[in-house]
């Protein structure tokens, strides 16, 4: 470690600060429906798209046809994604006359892009044509990053009311959070990407002539769009097998920060949003103290292991100097191949610009243990944000055991539903991603598909289900997922950690919005002071990642001391 690579990961980090309150006061406003600078050209589109569609925006919903609208319109969206893949050879825009997707790679794909997660167990570039990359995979990138910003406003309304059973409309939430935050961002950022050199294209690929003299072809596409919607809705799916390690992805340092930058700004900033909707600028600023308390050790743990190296490859005379620069690109460094592991991981983006199964043991099990802790860091966007509320709810009720007192959480009392709820939302991660685990792990087909045998090989199969389940989609890359059992299990990994998750959220969210929002009291326990974040970084990482610690012993950490006795598998 360096102090110029901490200087080049602070630096990342004061910008996306410095962006957090004017984009979460400007979403504060669109979400309000107040009227914002991009108004008067925005306001008759979206009433175009509430005619042609017979939405009433005035007629708000409860959380259950709140919660049936989200499942209808991802149901929907999935069906049409299923079928463009199925179909693609007969639709235009395929210059290189790709074939239809099988069945199940269809299913895990349609999956993966609805469900904000983005898993790829294809090859973007030798398997989708252009149509099915923009009409299909591009569009499902807005969309769904706007159904989770949708929900996550339903869940700040629920602090703001009092006595009410109306959460917002889903239809007017998620057509703003397009409109007026995905869409005017996303162009802001590719015409930047275009400026660093990313392709935006329809034409098939390239044969280049070499300094060599050799013919080699140049795959291309729409890559700029798709990379800007893929950051900053924490979508991560590249336009390229290899993602941001592709330099038509993500060709220098600067893109590199401008990758992580969009990463983390509409996140962040919808946890300010919060903050500012619900009265209490400080509220927002201190579940911001705890995403990056927590994402900043887990950079420092990657660019730690990571510069150690392995102690196996220096024994046979690999030099230490720049430690283990196995999977890694030399243009972005050990420091910024940390933070975005790091990044990636605490957030839903699963995007990544180094292989994490090259990762030492240790600097493998972080961006593991980021998605454990239930992608909150600051999570997927608007998924994020609620599952932060979910701990912050967890972590009143046990301050409220230790005081003896009713817990509250902004006025609100978090009573037995809200409890049952907030577990049942909790316990959807370890279900799902140590079921199916337990089963990969011991059957044949699970098993044939790793690479690596011994703890590694349990790794990525852990590693597979907990991004499937956590909604982030990257992968450790040594296993080979494109099986009809992988893409099928895996798929319903993604369902159930999406949309079980969202259900009870939705649920919390309307038995809150009915109670009275009290004022605070002498006796109201401040949820927006150091003791505070202090208490929900220790319930994130005890009820989020503790459930997982007999599996990581087995895999990452038994590869830990097998490396450093020497032993390989």
């Amino acid at each position: 470690m360096t102090i110029s690579g901490w200087l080049q990961i602070a630096l990342v980090l004061i910008a996306v600060l410095l962006l957090a309150k004017p984009l979460g006061l400007y979403m504060a406003r669109v979400f309000a429906g107040e009227p914002v600078w991009l108004s008067p050209v925005l306001c008759p589109v979206e009433a175009g798209f509430y005619a042609l569609a017979g939405v009433r925006a005035d007629k708000e919903q409860g959380w259950l046809a709140y919660a049936v609208s989200v499942l209808l319109f991802s149901l929907a969206g999935f069906i049409a994604l299923y079928a463009m893949l199925r179909m693609q050879h007969v639709l235009p825009f395929n210059p290189l006359g790709f074939g239809p997707m099988a069945p199940d790679l269809a299913f895990n794909t349609a999956v993966s892009f609805v469900t904000n997660t983005n898993w790829q167990n294809y090859g973007g570039e030798t398997t989708l044509s252009q149509f099915s990359q923009m009409a299909g995979l591009t569009v499902q990138n807005f969309l769904s990053a706007a159904t989770g910003m949708a929900v996550a406003i339903a869940v700040t309304r629920a602090f703001m009311r009092s006595k009410v059973s109306e959460l917002g409309n889903f239809w007017v939430d998620m057509t703003r959070a397009t409109l007026y935050v995905l869409l005017p961002l996303a162009i802001l950022v590719t015409l930047a990407f275009i400026a660093l050199g990313l392709p935006q294209s329809l034409d098939a690929n390239v044969v280049a002539t070499t300094l060599e003299g050799a013919q080699q072809t140049i795959a291309t596409g729409p890559v700029a769009s798709q990379e800007a919607i893929k950051q900053l809705g924490t979508n991560g799916g590249g336009f390229f097998n290899v993602n941001a390690a592709h330099p038509f992805e993500n060709p220098s340092a600067f893109s590199n920060y401008l990758n992580i930058i969009a990463m983390l700004s509409v996140s962040l900033a919808l946890v300010y949003t919060f903050g500012q909707l619900v009265g209490s600028r400080r509220q927002g600023w201190a579940l911001i103290a705890v995403t990056l308390v927590l994402l900043t050790a887990g950079a420092g743990v990657v660019y730690w292991a990571e510069t150690a190296g392995n102690p196996m490859l220096h024994a046979i005379g690999v030099d230490a100097l720049p430690g283990n620069m196995e999977g890694k690109e030399v243009r972005f460094g050990q420091a910024m191949s940390a933070l975005y592991t790091a990044v990636t991981t605490g957030l839903s983006n699963g995007g990544v610009n180094a292989m994490h199964s090259s990762l030492t043991p240790l600097g493998g099990l972080v961006p593991m243990f980021l998605i454990q802790l239930g992608e909150v860091l600051p999570g997927g966007i608007g998924s994020g944000l609620y599952g932060m509320i979910v701990f912050a709810i967890l972590a009143v009720f046990v301050a409220g055991l230790m005081v003896g007192r009713t817990p509250e959480f902004l006025g609100k009392k978090i009573e037995a539903r809200e409890m049952k709820l907030a577990m049942l939302a909790v316990l959807i991660l370890p279900l799902t991603i140590l079921g199916f685990t337990a089963v990969s792990a011991v059957a044949e087909f699970g098993i044939s598909s790793i690479t690596t045998p011994g703890p590694h090989g349990l790794s990525e199969i852990l590693y597979a289900f907990t991004s499937a389940a956590g909604n982030n989609g990257s992968a450790f890359g040594g296993l080979s997922g494109n099986t009809p059992w992988y893409n099928t299990t895996l798929g319903i990994a993604m369902l159930l950690g999406r949309f079980a998750y969202i259900v009870p959220v939705l649920a919390i969210a309307g038995s809150l919005a009915s109670k009275p929002r009290a004022e605070a009291s002498s006796g109201s326990f401040p949820t927006d002071r150091p003791l505070f974040v202090g208490l929900l970084i220790g319930i994130i990482l005890i009820m989020g990642g503790l459930q997982f610690f007999p599996a990581l012993a087995l895999g990452p950490i038994a590869e830990h001391f097998s490396m450093l006795a020497g032993q390989s598998f």
